[in-house]
């Protein structure tokens, strides 16, 4: 009796006028200012009980069930009578898509009983409040959380959008960037594994070990494993890794977390960053012989990113792809970075050879051959070659006249021909030109080898010189006594 009575008080206190002030301002229905008026009264009363899904745990992992609530509230039917929602661009250029507006409550209906869901906090901070009566609670939680899980799970099969994301700079002292480390977009990269241009019996390799991993969850279990897969790409610019790696995305259905280095404070933070990438993700760190080049200049040390290759921190989750690009050959790297266990397989990715060469023209120019085919070879077999990129802009441009377009490319590798000569030229005659009295150290061209054999061939030279001046004055003396001999 005392609630009923609270209730009337506030009805006539509160809810009353302020339904007649709604009703004149809005012209809203009589009925929908009852419903909210009466859950006004519900909540006051403490009749709902209230239970927050955060997006990440106290270890800054993201929380799986925040992510399957929300791939369950994006497929509700009810979003389409709903008062407040957001249409966004789908996956093709015609598709919009329906989702649910998170600041205002979404309904749903579950075993005769009535729920919301609301979010709350911003960026890496936000958090899904679920609302329900006290008097379900016992009776629906279980199951309907139950439901959500079978829903998401089954949504997740179907092949979802893949995104990329990349490091936002590291949070200042006075808690800026509240939005979070990550960013992400729509990744719409074109490439496939049937379209990167490489040797086919590498592609195959390399397309049956993704596969296999896909589906080597138990194994490396068995094995006590974590179950991650680590690539090395070698190769010069502009043969093709980026594209490998979009290709690898593509057939995996992973999205693609690419770290920015410049923008880690410190190991600790690299270790965050890593512990905030999701299940079914590639993590990729590019150009990793410069980063260790300019390691003086970073913030991250090298025990740092060996402990983000196979430390602990990269066994804060599985299903992860990790991908490491370098501009040249592994034997340049240090050991400890290429051992098995930090990198499992590692693809070259070498400068355009003829055969190479014969796959770009059928791609791009629809040629299985040319009689200009052989001079190409020619100039290839000679040591001469660019890269897929820089031959793949030359037949685009030309792609209107395929003879026009190996004409091209035949012009391009006689250029880098005369200038790799003219180079060799120029060194050549620089070295010739070296006083004989310069030093080793006054140059830096000699590797340590090469300074001790400068040095062996000096000492010989000068035992020769010595030599020859003992013979020379020798003969001398030889000569003098045999002119007195015949002086008169």
């Amino acid at each position: 009796m005392e609630i009923f009575s609270d209730i009337v008080k506030l009805l006539l206190l509160y809810a009353l006028p302020l339904f007649l002030v709604l009703r004149i301002l809005f012209r809203t229905s009589a009925l929908q200012l009852l419903l909210s008026l009466w859950r006004c009264v519900e909540d006051h009363c403490h009749v709902h009980q209230f239970f927050t899904v955060p997006r990440h745990n106290e270890q800054f992992q993201e929380n799986s069930l925040y992510r399957k609530v929300s791939v369950y509230l994006n497929s509700l039917s009810s979003l389409d009578d709903s008062d407040c929602t957001s249409l966004v661009s789908g996956p093709k250029s015609n598709d919009v898509v329906v989702q649910p507006d998170m600041d205002r409550p979404v309904r749903d209906r579950f075993l005769g009983a009535e729920v919301s869901w609301k979010s709350e906090g911003h960026g890496e901070n936000r958090s899904l409040v679920l609302r329900l009566r006290k008097r379900d609670k016992r009776r629906i939680l279980k199951p309907y959380l139950q439901h959500i899980f079978a829903i998401s799970d089954e949504i997740e099969q179907i092949p979802r959008e893949i995104r990329l994301f990349t490091n936002s700079a590291a949070p200042l002292a006075d808690g800026g960037d509240v939005d979070g480390r990550w960013r992400s977009v729509q990744f719409t990269h074109p490439a496939t594994i049937d379209t990167v241009v490489m040797d086919g019996e590498l592609k195959s390799k390399v397309k049956s070990d993704l596969e296999a991993f896909l589906k080597a969850k138990q194994y490396y279990h068995r094995l006590g494993r974590v179950w991650k897969r680590s690539y090395l790409l070698c190769g010069p610019s502009g043969t093709g890794k980026t594209s490998f790696i979009a290709a690898m995305a593509k057939l995996l259905r992973y999205d693609v977390y690419d770290i920015d280095m410049s923008r880690v404070r410190d190991d600790s933070d690299l270790k965050l960053l890593l512990m905030q990438t999701t299940a079914k993700s590639i993590v990729v760190v590019e150009d990793l012989d410069r980063l260790l080049l300019e390691r003086k200049s970073t913030a991250v040390s090298l025990s740092g990113l060996l402990s983000s290759m196979d430390g602990l921190v990269s066994c804060c989750g599985e299903e992860r792809v990790m991908v490491f690009t370098v501009n040249s050959h592994d034997h340049q790297l240090d050991e400890a970075l290429v051992r098995p266990g930090r990198i499992d397989v590692q693809i070259h990715f070498p400068l355009c050879d003829f055969p190479l060469f014969k796959s770009l023209a059928s791609s791009y120019l629809g040629l299985k051959d040319h009689k200009l085919f052989p001079q190409v070879e020619e100039i290839i077999l000679s040591g001469t070659s660019l890269s897929p990129a820089h031959i793949g802009e030359i037949m685009i441009t030309n792609r209107s006249s395929p003879t026009r377009a190996l004409k091209s490319v035949i012009g391009a590798l006689q250029t880098v021909k005369t200038n790799i000569r003219t180079e060799q030229q120029r060194l050549t005659g620089s070295g010739s030109s070296r006083s004989s009295d310069e030093s080793p150290e006054q140059t830096s061209v000699f590797c340590r080898e090469s300074v001790h054999t400068v040095r062996e061939f000096r000492k010989l030279y000068g035992l020769l010189r010595m030599g020859s001046r003992r013979k020379e004055s020798v003969d001398l003396s030889s000569g003098d006594k045999e002119g007195s001999k015949h002086e008169p």
